[in-house]
């Protein structure tokens, strides 16, 4: 007779593994990676490179120092030097590509305990040190299609940044912005890409709705309360990025339905209030990271019922009466 093993449940194992999630996540990010490329040439494409090489080497060598099992292949973080690089301008240092990717993996994941133990985004934590650490490069826009070299490319602004500093430019048209002919960071202009790439999350169940539809639909209402244009927020910045490939990460957002909406409220509110009322034209990845740190809170007091719980309450008072 063959011995009996029980074991505590689960005891049927899915078929989703950490790298298949991730695998899923790099395609969904590659419409937005080649539209990099169409949008700003060859440049962003070692960008993207050099950011992925950042975060793959600085894991490998960071597990090694601590004595850990590699996990370099459950490919997270490669979706770390993606996110990064979708999150800088073209024209971005690629030292300083490669100290946002350090940053990342080495400061805000591993020092953490590495996968599943970060208690905020790392690719949103690299950008925001980036940009206080070197302003002029992490706002240096170009022109879409503008293919020179670095030193000789066109500067613009981005559509938040026109909007902002209220000179009476020429904004962009709602068909620009969808399409990617604007500039600013490699990922955020063409919203196309992004909207394809987080249907594939959601059809794949890879992401719930929950997060990115909140977040979009409160972002557009405080929009509309703030007496600006709705459309033109949602299409602007690194909104639909934030919402779809940022703000649903499984670490650092609520596990359960209602947690994930008051999450995804106060994205879209805080993305608003920072766009309209704060120094810097954008706010997506301020929001997303307070909201991060929120996010014990929320599961703390937002959370389902156990089973059987009220059945249990009753039942003691009726034996104390």
């Amino acid at each position: 007779m063959e011995k009996l093993i029980v074991s505590s449940s689960p005891h049927f194992n899915g078929k989703k593994t950490t790298q298949n999630i991730m695998l899923d996540v790099i395609i969904a990010l590659t419409p937005a990676m080649i539209a990099s490329v169409i949008l700003f040439g060859f440049r962003a494409m070692v960008v993207i490179l050099t950011c992925i090489a950042s975060c793959v080497l600085s894991e490998y060598i960071c597990r090694r120092v601590m004595k850990r099992s590699q996990t370099v292949g459950d490919l997270s973080c490669v979706v770390t030097g993606i996110l990064l690089a979708l999150n800088l301008p073209v024209t971005i240092n690629p030292l300083i590509s490669v100290f946002g990717g350090v940053i990342a993996i080495v400061v805000v994941k591993q020092m953490f305990g590495g996968i599943g133990q970060n208690f905020v985004n790392p690719a949103l934590t690299a950008r925001i040190i980036l940009m206080n650490s070197f302003p002029a490069r992490m706002t240096h826009w170009t022109a879409a299609f503008d293919y020179s070299a670095t030193a000789d490319a066109v500067t613009t602004a981005t559509p938040l940044g026109i909007l902002s500093e209220g000179s009476g430019g020429q904004l962009p048209s709602y068909l620009d912005m969808f399409l990617g002919k604007t500039g600013g960071c490699l990922g955020e202009t063409c919203a196309l890409a992004i909207l394809i790439g987080g249907i594939y999350l959601i059809l794949h169940r890879v992401i719930s709705p929950v997060i990115p539809v909140t977040y979009l639909a409160t972002a557009a209402l405080f929009s509309f309360l703030f007496g600006r244009d709705p459309l033109f927020d949602l299409l602007s910045g690194g909104l639909m990025l934030g919402a779809f490939f940022m703000a649903t990460d499984y670490t650092t957002s609520p596990l359960y339905f209602w947690g994930r909406v008051v999450f995804a409220v106060g994205c879209g509110a805080l993305t608003l209030v920072i766009r309209e009322f704060g120094s810097l034209p954008e706010g997506v990845s301020y929001s997303i990271i307070l909201m991060n740190i929120l996010t014990p809170l929320i599961e703390r007091y937002i959370k389902p019922r156990a089973f059987g719980l009220v059945k249990e309450k009753r039942t003691k008072e009726a034996a104390k009466s």
